[in-house]
């Protein structure tokens, strides 16, 4: 027989170490996602928002006009042929706003999330795995940021950095900190008592490691259902932040800005207000259908079903 060379990993029947965990990794996540595709709604949901994501990112190409170009004279047309939504109060195409409208709603949702869930999620490991002090000051804080309802507590960011796009990011993020903290730092203490977390803890593993490496991946379910519907959710409290005047500023074709362009012309003018309504009513319910398919793909509960 060929001697096994020093230091290199013994193989079975050509099968090398970590070979089968990468399978089984792949199997589960090919189960999950089989589980999703006969979920309807979820189904139904993904559909719907792989549409709007890609009317948003084609917008140019499925529009000849300019979200801000402005034509006095075409000011509160109906719905027509040569213009499917109407215009505005500026002659302004309704569909062109809307579909451009959709990249920035749609990036304020994501990046709003990403701030959110980055600092909740270290901020909730580090509670729950170290404890004591550490918890318990971080716990406080959380505790006085969901003291206040999340849109006011994004209002009153955005009310001491201005008024702006980026800021109303910015804010929005910091009001899904506390919720990402609570859900990991809960998911985090349950996980401490189990046999691999204790056995990699006798070995001598790092803390860090522990949680990056063995923690975090077996929690990661519940992360990632939240964060779907923290996506909407963001969504939705932008909207009403630039309705109010606190978000994206004219002539930035923001969904929630055309809602509040179009108030005052309701009885004359219904569609201003109407389609961009209907694009964040489809986009949040795409989204959180979507998220309750995720729930149920990847519940451990039901992966052998």
């Amino acid at each position: 027989m060929a001697a096994v060379e020093q230091g290199a990993a013994p193989s079975i029947a050509g099968v090398t170490p970590g070979a089968g965990r990468r399978v089984d990794e792949r199997s589960l996540a090919w189960m999950a996602f089989r589980r999703f595709l006969t979920i309807r709604s979820a189904a139904t949901g993904a559909a719907v928002l792989l549409l709007l994501v890609l009317a948003a990112v084609f917008a140019p190409y499925l529009t000849p006009f300019e979200y801000d170009k402005i034509a006095p004279t075409a000011a509160y047309e109906a719905p027509s042929r040569e213009h499917l939504m109407g215009t505005d109060k500026f002659g302004r195409d309704v569909f062109t706003r809307v579909l451009f409208g959709g990249r920035i709603s749609l990036t304020v949702g994501l990046i709003a999330t990403a701030i959110g869930g980055v600092v909740g999620v270290l901020l909730g490991m580090t509670a729950g795995y170290f404890g004591g002090l550490v918890d318990e000051a971080t716990m406080r804080v959380l505790d006085m940021m969901l003291a206040f309802p999340g849109i006011l507590l994004a209002m009153g960011i955005v009310a001491m950095l201005g008024p702006s796009l980026r800021n109303l990011m910015i804010a929005v993020g910091i009001g899904y900190i506390a919720g990402f903290a609570r859900l990991m730092r809960g998911n985090v203490l349950a996980a401490r008592r189990f046999d691999y977390v204790l056995a990699a803890e006798a070995l001598g593993g790092r803390s860090w490691t522990i949680l990056r490496r063995h923690i975090l991946p077996n929690i990661a379910a519940p992360l990632i259902v939240y964060a779907t519907l923290s996506v909407a959710a963001a969504i939705l409290t932008a909207a009403g932040l630039s309705f109010l005047g606190l978000g994206a500023q004219p002539p930035s074709p923001e969904w929630g800005i055309m809602l509040s362009d179009g108030r005052e012309t309701l009885n004359r003018a219904w569609w201003v207000s109407l389609f961009p309504g209907l694009a964040i009513l489809l986009t949040t319910l795409s989204i959180n259908f979507v998220g309750d398919g995720l729930r149920v793909a990847l519940d451990p509960r039901v992966r052998g079903r």
